[in-house]
Parts: C-alpha cells; structure tokens; sequence
C-alpha cells in the first residue's frame, strides 16, 4: 500500500499513549506520520486499558475503557485501522484468557473476536491490522503466560484473515537481557524512543505489503 496521503486509526494502550517517551514525537505512530506523509492520524492510546471488559471495576475508571467499547469514537474514512494491546489483559484484570470461538467482551479469545467483528462491521472495507504485544520482564505471573494471549490473539486475527504484526516474535525487543533492556526497554515494559524505532519499522513493513 502506498502510505502517502493515507489516514490511519491507532487503538492502543499506555505504549500508544506514549508512556516511556520523553514526548510522543518520538512514538510509532508519529513516526509513521512524519516519514510517511499521512495525510490524517487519529490516536486513541489510554494507558492501563486491555482489548477484554472486566468483570470488576477498576481503581482508576479509565482503565475499564476497554477496546471494543472504543470502536464507535473512532472516526470514519480511515484507510487503515491498526490495534495495539494484550499485554494489560495479561498483566492485570479479571477477565480470564478463554477458549477459542467465544464472542464475549469478557475473555480475552472472546474480546477479541468482537473487537473484530466490531470494526469490520463498522468500517468495511477498511484495512486492519493487529499487532501483538512486545516481550516484558515479566511474562509469567498468576498462572498466566503473555505467550498464550500472543497464541490468542493471533489465532482470531487469522480466522478473519487481519494482518499481524508479530512483535512479540519479531521487534528484536527483549528485556530479560540487560543490555537490549537498557537500549529499547528501561522500565521493561514500555519501549522508549528506539524501541518505537522498531514497532515503526515493523509496522511500516506489513503496511507496505497490503
């Protein structure tokens, strides 16, 4: 796809929001903007939000604005739509991971069905495409594993046939090592102006291919 003059929607959480950078100018999507030439951006990052609804509310209210009740803000004739999340489902919350083929907000498998259904139907024809969540210091904790809400997410965008953009698996990003820590990732969580360098990267590569 020729990205030029193109306008494209981010769905994400604190990563998209641009925690972990000095200013957002630096973030993936500014990026993509400025090295691009879109013509129009619309940024819908709130940090601490997951894909799934919880089944109890949060501290903060904000975090309960999950993914798929955001669909509707998200303004028309936009050429590409591009997720980012999963890695709040995993790290925090109450909706539980799922089984394959549910379709309710409040498992992460069912979650994200819906924010697919959801978007293809309110904007057909438009292109979609997901990204996983990047590798963090943690990927192990109350008996879940981020590799399986990975496993998840790109099990449901295959099914409906969403372009991926496999960071979990390909951004070169991984915090357990201290050195790639210290370069893409201090907090180990959330990816600082060189790490955006790569989500930019991978992300403009699967674009360019649709």
């Amino acid at each position: 796809m020729e990205l030029k003059g193109k306008r494209i929607a981010f769905l994400g959480d604190s990563i998209t929001e641009g925690h972990g950078l000095v200013n957002t100018e630096g973030a993936y999507w500014n990026l993509l903007k400025e090295r691009e030439g879109l013509a129009e951006i619309y940024v819908d990052g709130i940090g601490g939000t997951r894909i799934s609804r919880q089944w109890t509310p949060s501290e903060k209210p904000r975090h309960d604005l999950d993914f798929v009740s955001r669909v509707k803000d998200i303004p028309e004739g936009m050429d590409v739509i591009v997720v980012f999340g999963g890695t709040n489902d995993f790290g925090h919350g109450d909706a539980p991971l799922g089984v394959r083929g549910e379709r309710s907000p409040y498992t992460f498998y069912g979650a994200c069905d819906l924010l697919i259904r959801s978007l293809m139907g309110r904007f057909p024809g438009t292109e979609l495409v997901f990204m996983t969540p990047l590798h963090r210091l943690v990927e192990e904790q109350n008996g879940r594993r981020l590799e399986d809400y990975v496993k998840a997410l790109r099990q449901v965008t295959e099914y409906y046939g969403v372009p991926v953009v496999n960071l979990y698996g390909e951004s070169g990003i991984q915090p357990k090592l201290l050195t790639n820590k210290e370069i893409y990732c201090p907090d180990g969580l959330h990816p600082n102006e060189a790490g955006h360098e790569r989500i930019y990267r991978r992300l403009r590569g699967v674009l360019w291919r649709l």
